[in-house]
């Protein structure tokens, strides 16, 4: 008899186990479909309330949407902003649940990925604003350009726009502070290189072209160019 219960003893620390476990796993799964059907219903709100407010018509002006078009999505950046919300949600159903059945290494995890999305919907909201800001600044200087009868108008009014949107760019990698700041330096150290690149093109092989353009964007007055050759002379007797 004392064979046989040493033999059962085992098998009932199991069941044990077991009893103890499987109310936490109900409990578990519980969270998880009420925390995926919660996160459906956020996503709809979330896309519903942004498209009321005609946020996709900013983020087709500031070519967010034609950007991910390209990339071959067929979904803008509201339905962008709606997938990070869903997905913010069924990972906090995921934590309460991991946490609920003991484990805690999946729980850090998944905290650590929780507290990054806001941060990636901080920096898709700087990078549609500065865009869209980015694109207005470049028309209203190829506009002024334009007025001022100054040629290749539209060519600087992209550089400023590009410049607008590669700092805007340099703000949101920031903030999501990937790679330790190795991201920016490297961003900066290409940017100094572009523009000593181009101030050697300029000043040593391309002086005269320089000249030319400085000569269309700003042309001289007329009546200095004809009185400038008449500077210094006498006349000769």
């Amino acid at each position: 008899m004392q064979d046989l219960n040493v033999l059962l003893e085992p098998v009932r620390s199991v069941l044990q186990q077991i009893g103890v476990f499987l109310p936490r796993l109900l409990v578990a799964l519980g969270v998880l479909i009420a925390g995926w059907l919660l996160a459906k219903g956020a996503r709809f709100a979330v896309v519903k309330g942004l498209r009321a407010f005609n946020f996709h018509v900013l983020t087709e002006r500031a070519g967010i949407d034609g950007f991910l078009q390209q990339g071959g999505t067929e979904r803008d950046t509201t339905d962008l902003f709606g997938v990070i919300v869903y997905w913010l949600v069924l990972l906090a159903a995921l934590i309460i649940a991991s946490n609920g059945l003991g484990l805690t290494q999946v729980t850090e995890l998944l905290t650590r990925v929780v507290f990054f999305l806001p941060k990636v919907m901080v920096a898709l909201l700087v990078l549609i604003i500065g865009s869209y800001f980015g694109r207005f600044v470049g028309q209203a200087v190829s506009t002024y350009m334009r007025n001022a009868e100054i040629a290749d108008a539209d060519l600087l009014g992209h550089v400023v726009q590009y410049a607008i949107v590669a700092f805007v760019i340099l703000l949101a990698v920031d903030h999501l502070d990937v790679g330790g700041g190795l991201i920016q330096h490297t961003f900066l150290i290409l940017l100094s290189g572009i523009v000593l690149a181009l101030a050697l093109s300029f000043g040593l092989g391309g002086r005269d072209r320089a000249a030319q353009l400085l000569e269309r964007w700003f042309p001289r007055d007329p009546g200095e160019s004809a009185a400038g050759p008449r500077r210094g002379g006498g006349s000769s007797r």
